[in-house]
């Protein structure tokens, strides 16, 4: 999943009711024994989901330390993207990349012969729209199988309570999982959330992250041109809907949500917000269709009062920020100097971060500042050495708080943490059923338009369909 954009640089070259496990593993309650011990054995690794961000999550697990790897095998549902991912990595990684014909595989099947191709204790990448995780998390957890899956994890309820319990039920097996919130690997981030935690900026009173920028990626959509499938189209163009995405709002904004609530070392109890829609149509006049806002602006509350805010925007030609804070009783830091994770990260006295108040600047150890290689170094370390590790709570945590921000705007309401993960709307409830002739999960009108949140009108859900 990528973003791309003219004007700013980006960031790379790109639980009231319980859920319900669809299937039950054949191998619940057993855990799987620890396989890749030695640095000399090899880590087969399959790729689900060949966009630009699986296509670098391969890279950067090829290119990972401590022993030999091999991608064997890639999943799509578009010719193309599997084309163009294999035949890039091949390039890059040479001999690394040992994917045969007859493993690469094209439809909404595909990840279950992928993870077919390994065997227990080999890695699988998960890098489809989220609407899919829970689908490819839990068969590979029924196949025994590591895990790198990529955010955001969720975009409602249902499948937040769904994915919480299979985070369960990897760590019973002894599954290492990592997730795509490469901000907790940033070094100098790390550093700074020990300063923060031992006192360094007082009490924790204020977080501020902003990402404002022009419009990027999928997130505004004009009418679906009738091929190829209006299934397939959606999915192409999945930041523009919440059941592929979440959004604009989910995907674009989930790293600053997560970062700073790490910094507080808490996550907020409720949301408002404010948002809304300038541009209904693209600049040559045609309507926008999809289910985004092109601004946000959210106030998240937590337990002791303290706030965070969070503000996004999607329109060119306007200022553009792309940043993170942390205000305290004592002082303030800069926890992201630019894009999601960028250093250095800084702490001052007082509440201006200027150079003669700066108190600490992070220096990143060598070999150790692209957090894209350290999370797969940390994830591959966990798994040759059998440490625990599990990213999956925490990932599904952060993206329902950065749901819970954008149902606040969606639907004009105050949202507590509870509301978000209690609410039984679920956005492509049988997603686990598609095929590549199935119906999209959500119709467009005979005008060719879906439907978009109406704050103050539709309440109690994001949308409603007729």
């Amino acid at each position: 999943m990528n973003d791309s954009s003219s004007n700013v640089s980006t960031r790379r070259d790109f639980i009231k009711t319980t859920g319900r496990i669809a299937a039950a593993s054949a191998l619940a309650g057993v855990a799987i024994p620890h396989v890749h011990a030695a640095s000399s054995e090899l880590i087969q690794i399959a790729l689900v989901g060949a966009g630009g961000r699986g296509s670098g999550a391969a890279d950067n697990a090829l290119a990972s330390k401590g022993g030999p790897t091999k991608l064997v095998a890639i999943a799509d549902v578009f010719q193309d993207k599997l084309n163009r991912s294999y035949e890039g990595l091949k390039r890059k990684c040479g001999d690394k990349v040992e994917v045969s014909e007859d493993h690469k595989f094209i439809g909404f099947d595909g990840y279950q012969k992928a993870m077919d191709s390994l065997k227990p204790g080999d890695v699988v990448i998960l890098t489809t729209p989220l609407a899919f995780r829970w689908v490819h998390f839990r068969y590979a957890i029924q196949k025994g199988l590591n895990v790198f899956m990529e955010k955001p994890l969720t975009s409602d309820g249902p499948t937040s309570r769904r994915m919480l319990k299979l985070g369960e039920e990897a760590t019973s097996k002894n599954l290492k999982v990592g997730v795509g919130l490469m901000s907790r690997h940033a070094r100098s981030l790390q550093e700074l959330q020990k300063r923060i935690q031992g006192g360094e900026i007082g009490d924790v009173i204020l977080l501020r992250g902003y990402r404002m920028h022009g419009p990027v990626g999928s997130a505004f959509s004009t009418k679906w041109p009738g091929e190829p499938s209006e299934l397939l189209w959606q999915i192409r163009n999945f930041h523009s809907f919440l059941w592929a995405s979440g959004g604009c709002f989910s995907d674009f904004y989930i790293h600053h949500v997560d970062h700073l609530c790490w910094m507080k070392n808490a996550w907020p109890i409720k949301a408002q917000a404010v948002g809304g829609r300038h541009y209904k149509t693209n600049p040559e006049g045609e309507p926008y269709v999809d289910q985004n806002f092109d601004s946000y602006s959210v106030e998240y509350t937590f337990a002791d009062g303290a706030k965070m805010y969070m503000d996004g925007r999607c329109i060119n030609g306007c200022h553009d920020i792309y940043s993170s804070y942390a205000h305290g009783s004592k002082g303030m830091a800069i926890v992201s100097k630019a894009n999601d994770c960028g250093g250095p990260s800084m702490i001052f006295k007082g509440q201006n971060a200027q150079r003669p108040n700066m108190l600490w600047s992070s220096k990143d150890p060598a070999g150790e500042s692209d957090p894209y290689t350290n999370e797969w170094n940390d994830l591959m370390d966990a798994i040759r050495n059998n440490k625990p590790y599990n990213e999956a709570e925490r990932g599904v945590k952060a993206s329902l708080v950065t749901s819970m921000g954008r149902a606040a705007a969606h639907t004009g309401q105050e949202i507590t943490y509870e509301d978000m993960l209690n609410n039984e709307h679920e956005y492509a409830p049988e997603v686990d059923k598609l095929t590549m002739t199935s119906p999209a999960p959500l119709r467009a009108d005979k005008n060719g338009r879906y439907p978009i949140p109406m704050p103050g009108i539709v309440r109690d859900r994001e949308y409603k369909t007729t």
